[in-house]
This record gives structure tokens, C-alpha cells and sequence, in this order.
């Protein structure tokens, strides 16, 4: 197993702001999607980052490989709504550090 670091892009710089009660409704599927996988054991950790230029989502996943982490990202419900989000996804050849 390694670890990825999952970057989940918003359509807009300002969606944590304004996001719709139908995009609200689809975060909540969203998060409800990334617990199954952290209950599972395939996520270590997975949230919101305040960034003033606009806020993103983050999740560290553990997958054996890029094609393992990409079918869990494009399985997400954001992805699948096709309303303009996107994830960067970034190996860690170190790890995911522990306490």
C-alpha cells in the first residue's frame, strides 16, 4: 500500500461561501462517500482547507497503486454530478507520518 494525497477543486474560488442547497446536498453524499472509505480503512484522514483563495477539499488515501486512488476519486459523487469539480492527486513516496 502507499499513500496519495487527494486535492478536491471546487467549481468556484468562493463555493464554501455560496454553494447551493443542492450543492450542499451533494457534499453531504460527498463526505458520506469519504467515511466509508476512512471506516474502511482506505483513507487516513480526509477534510476542508481553510485557504483565503479559496477553500478545497483533502483526503490522504492508502491504495496500491494510481489506478486504485483514481477509481476511488472518479467513484465520488462530486465527480460523477459533473458540476466542474476536479482532483489533483499527488503520491507520497515517504508516507503518511503517524502519531
Amino acid at each position: 500500500m502507499a499513500h496519495f494525497f487527494c486535492r478536491l477543486n471546487p467549481p468556484r474560488p468562493t463555493f464554501a461561501q455560496d454553494a447551493t442547497t443542492d450543492e450542499r446536498q451533494l457534499m453531504a453524499r460527498h463526505a458520506a462517500y469519504w467515511r466509508e472509505h476512512l471506516d474502511a480503512g482506505r483513507v487516513e484522514i480526509f477534510g476542508m482547507v481553510g485557504d483565503p483563495a479559496g477553500g478545497w477539499g483533502f483526503a490522504v488515501a492508502n491504495a496500491a497503486d494510481t489506478t486504485a486512488v483514481a477509481a476511488m476519486t472518479s467513484a465520488d459523487p462530486v465527480i460523477l454530478a459533473h458540476q466542474g469539480f476536479s482532483y489533483d492527486v499527488f503520491p507520497m513516496p515517504l508516507g503518511a507520518v503517524m502519531r
